[in-house]
């Protein structure tokens, strides 16, 4: 199973969030500390915004914060959201689907069961979990400072 750089930049941004969980964060900060493109980052922030998980603020003294507590946020339920367009093998994808074995393949109901376990260990898995006590994330997330 391979996972989405949309997933994989949705969990970075929602780490930093929880980092500097007494802030708002600026998107160029996320971009610098977590190595993703501004660009991609607006789009990813945008989803994450409209799914309930931030909360942004526009203007001159705007960011981003969570929307919700990092214990409540499972890292399973945001996979799925994210992930959930994206089929995991061709036989998934209903519009493109040449497969002629999809009658008779017991694999894909496998694959299936694969990923739902993968899902459900996840579901065990909160954003706090991942950054509360985390001191070697909290020093790549921090912001960089001058040495004068």
């Amino acid at each position: 199973m391979r996972i989405t750089k949309r997933t994989n930049i949705a969990i970075r941004i929602l780490m930093f969030c929880s980092a500097h969980g007494d802030r708002l964060v600026t998107k160029s900060e996320i971009a610098e500390r977590c190595n993703a493109s501004e660009n991609h980052l607006a789009q990813v922030i945008n989803q994450l915004g409209q799914l309930g998980y931030l909360r942004t603020q526009r203007g001159r003294n705007g960011g981003i914060t969570l929307a919700r507590n990092p214990q409540e946020i499972h890292i399973g339920d945001v996979f799925r959201e994210l992930e959930a367009s994206v089929p995991l093998a061709e036989c998934f994808a209903d519009d493109d689907n040449t497969c002629p074995l999809i009658d008779a393949c017991r694999l894909k109901l496998a694959i299936a069961d694969a990923a739902e376990a993968f899902y459900q260990h996840l579901d065990t898995i909160t954003l706090d979990s991942l950054v509360c006590g985390n001191d070697h994330l909290l020093q790549i997330m921090s912001p960089i400072t001058c040495d004068r």
